[in-house]
């Protein structure tokens, strides 16, 4: 693919661009809340002008030509006006024609290595999160395709791939902050439930009796604990231990910087993992 570091090629027939909101972080400084003028040719499509230009698809959730909404697979010509919109969070526009058939806030997520450090707290979230750390691009974009789930990452050229349909480019460099970000701009504050999955495969935890894991359990927990959970996946098990006040004390934290008020349940629910 093309990437045109100017406005305009020379020669060539060109359109205008105008990008809104925060997809204006993907271009140059001297180019950010501008109109541009960007090249177009009979056999690329919108998808193609805007990629070029620097702009993941993943990160676009409607797309006008001359003011009309337009897929992904539209072709533009010379003269015409393309306007694109990230990810829309209170404009209902459904009545418009979104670039992808399914909205991207489904809280089922793939994390690929340069993120490792949010996979963990997103899954102390109770989000449902895979990690593949030691998968190539190609294999991670099959993954989000075929497994259903929202690719993060901070690799634009991942997110650049055709397959991958349902995907975030995350800009924030500490893991609380990619964790909120992440949060925030899928919309998943209602679907958070803390202390719940596994923090090491993030299955859920379901409750099990003290008899069923009482041969796992250090000899001080077997005395002063009864109430247990055990991972649904690797059979680790929980309990609300020494580590307890910490893990709430991080809960609050990403809490309170959530920029939408998650629904009061969202509290202390499980305990210190063994």
């Amino acid at each position: 693919m093309e990437t045109y570091t100017g406005d305009i090629v020379e020669g060539h027939d060109s359109l205008e661009l105008r990008v809104y909101a925060e997809l204006n972080d993907f271009l140059p400084p001297r180019s950010r809340f501008s109109a541009l003028r960007r090249p177009v040719r009979p056999h690329q499509t919108v998808k193609d002008i805007v990629e070029a230009a620097g702009i993941p698809h993943t990160e676009i959730d409607l797309l006008l030509v001359n003011g009309e909404s337009v897929d992904f697979g539209h072709h533009p010509g010379p003269g015409d006006r393309l306007a694109v919109y990230p990810v829309f969070e209170s404009l209902d526009i459904a009545a418009l024609t979104r670039v992808r058939p399914h909205p991207l806030r489904e809280p089922r997520l793939l994390v690929d290595v340069n993120l490792g450090g949010a996979a963990r707290l997103l899954r102390l979230m109770g989000l449902d999160v895979r990690c593949e750390f030691d998968a190539e691009d190609a294999q991670l974009a099959e993954i989000a395709m075929n497994d259903h789930r929202v690719l993060l990452t901070r690799d634009r050229g991942l997110l650049a791939r055709r397959i991958v349909t349902h995907g975030l480019f995350v800009r924030a460099d500490l893991p609380v902050d990619q964790v909120v970000e992440v949060i925030d701009r899928l919309d998943l504050s209602n679907c958070l439930a803390p202390l719940t999955r596994c923090l090491r495969c993030g299955a859920p935890l379901a409750d099990v009796a003290k008899a069923e894991v009482i041969d796992r359990l250090p000899p001080l927990t077997r005395r002063y604990h009864d109430t247990f959970r055990r991972c649904t996946g690797c059979a680790r098990v929980y309990w609300a231990g020494a580590h307890q006040d910490r893990l709430d004390e991080l809960v609050a934290r990403i809490v309170s910087k959530i920029r939408r008020t998650p629904p009061p349940e969202v509290a202390r629910v499980s305990g210190t993992p063994r």
